[in-house]
């Protein structure tokens, strides 16, 4: 693929992830509510419902990720985009008529099988990009989270104001849109000649996980990620059920907030990245945005007024530059032709992580806030997230610490 044509095939997957993730958007500030209307319970209570949801989607994810991601590395990347692109579709409109909580259920179990768009569009990013560019075109895809979640939060609090059910419906359009916008458009980024035979042994989730094994200089970077994830549940799983307990937010006021948290994100990774990560490196980059996802959560914690939530996603936003710096890194151990493997594996990473994050957090925020808690703390699972943040920048600082005391002595020695 010519530069020409690896900027072109750039711009497509981010438009591919943008439309993805915008689905995903306008049915986040309507969960609680259509899981209130289920169970016909309060706030709280659906909180706790919220968390096993999620759950049941990541225990999927973690299952099959790999499985397409490995796919990917033998069929291409293209198909297996499109595929996941229609079962996101299905899911939507599942979600949209579930009659009770069971198909709720059905619906992100069904999603989680399905849903390797953003494992495989991770290495699709890898397979068109450079040493140099690398850290910058990872910095697309947290972009296209950001203004997916600037679009898609702010469409679904408005069309949640017409019915609970109503951006599912929105969201499924969406998917179909983006479906055959991936068929007309999205080229394949991996030519034939670098792909490799499937093997189920390396596709399996465990199998997948024990190959990074091979790149001992990453475990360390990958533990760290695995805290950033699991804390980073506190935002993503509970924003929406602590704004409305706390806040007495609206549908259309968490769309509001969720929009800012993306605008903040796009701004974050798609622009101040490309000036901060090359004159800082990716090292410095991660130790300042854990940094800073830490102090946002602790600020968050104590949050008294709306106004106050809406001023720390500054901090937060910020934090953002430790993610791309971090899957750089990474991914810069890797050959081309393992980058699906890898990007798979992570997914199934994050999956872990999800199957343990959203309960955590959701059954934190509930112990905290139900009529029996031992003292009333909604803020809980932001201050749990602020301490594994901490954890995860100082593991990251010892393992570059280990890496320079390595080549110190392999100078040494010649």
């Amino acid at each position: 693929m010519k530069k020409t044509q690896k900027s072109a095939a750039v711009g497509f997957i981010f438009i591919t992830i943008l439309i993805d993730v915008t689905g995903w958007g306008i049915v986040i500030p309507v969960v609680p509510k259509l899981i209130q209307e289920l169970i016909h319970a309060d706030v709280s209570e659906a909180a706790k419902y919220g968390g096993w949801l999620s759950f049941a989607y990541a225990s999927m994810q973690f299952i099959f990720a790999s499985v397409l991601g490995g796919l990917s590395d033998k069929f291409g990347r293209r198909p297996i985009i499109l595929f996941s692109l229609l079962g996101f579709a299905g899911n939507f409109f599942l979600q949209a008529w579930a009659p009770t909580i069971f198909w709720l259920f059905v619906g992100r179990i069904f999603s989680g099988v399905t849903g390797a768009s953003i494992t495989t569009a991770s290495a699709y990013i890898a397979d068109v990009s450079t040493n140099e560019n690398r850290a910058k075109n990872f910095g697309l895809i947290g972009a296209a989270f950001g203004l997916g979640f600037i679009i898609g939060p702010v469409i679904g609090g408005l069309l949640g104001q017409f019915g609970s059910r109503v951006p599912f419906v929105a969201a499924g359009i969406l998917c179909l849109i983006n479906f055959l916008y991936g068929y007309f458009v999205l080229p394949e980024s991996l030519p034939k000649d670098q792909r490799r035979n499937f093997s189920i042994k390396r596709a399996n989730p465990i199998g997948s996980l024990l190959r990074l094994k091979k790149y001992p200089e990453i475990l360390g970077l990958i533990a760290a990620l695995i805290l950033v994830y699991i804390g980073g549940h506190a935002v993503q799983t509970n924003w929406t059920y602590f704004t409305m307990y706390k806040f007495n937010w609206s549908e259309k006021t968490v769309g509001l907030s969720l929009g800012v948290v993306g605008l903040i994100t796009a701004l974050v990774q798609g622009v101040l990245i490309r000036y901060i990560n090359p004159k800082i490196g990716n090292e410095k980059s991660i130790y300042y945005g854990l940094i800073l996802y830490s102090f946002a959560m602790i600020l968050f914690a104590f949050a008294t007024n709306s106004w106050m939530m809406f001023a720390f996603l500054v901090p937060y936003g910020l934090g953002g530059i430790a993610g791309p710096a971090l899957q750089s890194v990474i991914s810069a151990q890797v050959p081309r032709n393992e980058q699906g493997e890898l990007q798979g594996a992570l997914a199934s990473l994050v999956s872990l992580t999800a199957i343990i994050g959203p309960p955590l957090m959701t059954n934190t925020f509930f112990y905290f806030t139900h009529k029996e808690a031992p003292f009333l703390f909604p803020g809980a699972p932001f201050f749990l997230a602020s301490v594994l943040m901490g954890i995860a920048a100082i593991v990251s600082y010892r393992v570059f610490k280990t890496e320079k005391l390595k080549k110190e002595n392999e100078i040494i020695d010649l």
